[in-house]
């Protein structure tokens, strides 16, 4: 952990294995506790004295270095992405790159509009008026695992560029990604205490991240994002900003006049990259009864093609999911797909041919389901 330019050792550790091969051990992480959380905030409020002052030219120079730091350190930075995350090593160094832009697009447009300092329409003969952005204060940042970079770091970047500053606390399942990054961020010149990073479970930080920061910054589940979503609402001693993104269940359309190929391969895609764990995977897919038998049949054709497998080998469309308890949600989804639908493709875990020590599972394509069956309705993270 790092709180105020500091490396902070917590006294206890966790471990992360990979999910690509559980005998591969990612690294052992300090085990964070609320107090950490508070010394974080504490942190993150003086240096926010510094920073809120500093002019927006200096934290748009700081922000360009941290994304030409991140840019030198792609390989090293995807490669982690892949082996606690399980991306394949395309969608490992886009992310990367994702990240990259988003930063350089924060710069060009806080540059853009220099600080957001514009003047307006003044009220009276001889008067002056300026609105003035001004900086909102600690942010607490919760990241999750699916892109350990490019969520983090865009959620954060925001604050940080317009003069906030952060505690960050990335999802136990991906905190190498996130401590590689703050190092690179703290060589780009960004002040100590600007940025802070805590690991741990969550529950150890949320209360105190809810009544101590000025604003929350969350990307993960519907349960959790709803559960902290009412605890700054019930608890906060005033109201307080919480952006927050819980999730989707993406619908994909598909009529009779559809360009069938670009469809079958959109749909794989969407549904299958990354074994289903983004917020944008197209998890459903409604068909026009006239084209219904000949796409699903192409679906299949096209899916049986897809190479499941390490991810860090090259020819692999997609790795494993993230844990054993996302395993086991799939073998009761694909469970209970058989009893309420047809599973036309797939639904197996994946248990040799090397892939023993992981978490894989295959691509998996279901009809029959009615519109109210909960497959139907919930988001899955997983490739149904």
């Amino acid at each position: 952990m790092y709180i105020g330019g500091r490396e902070v050792s917590a006294g206890s550790t966790f471990e992360k294995r990979s999910p690509i091969d559980t005998s591969i051990v990612v690294g052992r992480f300090q085990k964070g506790t609320a107090e950490h959380a508070v010394e974080a905030l504490k942190a993150a409020r003086k240096a926010f004295e510094e920073w809120s002052h500093t002019d927006y030219k200096r934290r748009v120079e700081v922000m360009r270095r941290a994304a030409d730091g991140i840019e030198a350190a792609r390989f090293r930075l995807a490669a982690a992405i892949t082996l606690e995350a399980g991306k394949n090593r395309l969608e490992a160094i886009a992310e990367v790159y994702e990240a990259i832009e988003a930063m350089r697009y924060y710069a060009n447009l806080m540059e853009k509009e220099q600080g957001y300092v514009r003047p307006m329409n003044p009220g009276a003969p001889g008067e002056e008026t300026y609105s003035v952005a001004r900086p909102y204060g600690v942010w607490a940042v919760i990241s999750p695992f699916n892109f350990p970079l490019m969520l983090g770091n865009g959620m954060m970047q925001g604050a940080l560029i317009t003069g906030n500053t952060v505690v960050w606390k990335p999802t136990s399942e991906a905190p190498l990604t996130a401590l590689e990054a703050y190092r690179l961020y703290a060589e780009a010149g960004l002040p100590e205490g600007a940025l802070n990073v805590v690991t741990g479970p969550g529950e150890a930080f949320e209360d105190v991240f809810v009544r101590g920061a000025d604003g929350v910054a969350f990307t993960g589940s519907m349960d959790v994002g709803m559960r902290l979503y009412r605890k700054i609402a019930a608890e906060s001693p005033y109201p307080k900003p919480m952006v927050s993104e819980m999730g989707s269940k993406n619908p994909v359309i598909v009529t009779k006049h559809a360009d069938f190929d670009k469809a079958v391969e959109g749909v794989v895609r969407a549904a299958f990259g990354y074994s289903g764990q983004k917020c944008s995977a197209a998890s459903r897919v409604y068909v026009q009864d006239e084209v219904r038998e000949s796409f699903v049949e192409a679906l299949v054709k096209r899916t049986s093609t897809l190479v499941v497998g390490d991810p860090r080998r090259r020819e692999v469309f997609t790795g494993p999911v993230i844990n054993r308890r996302a395993q086991e949600s799939y073998e009761k989804y694909v469970a209970d797909a058989k009893n309420a639908g047809k599973v036309v493709y797939g639904g197996r875990t994946l248990r040799s041919g090397g892939l023993e020590k992981g978490y894989y599972v295959e691509p998996t394509i279901v009809t029959g389901l009615d519109e109210d069956h909960y497959l139907f309705k919930k988001e899955l993270f997983v490739p149904i």
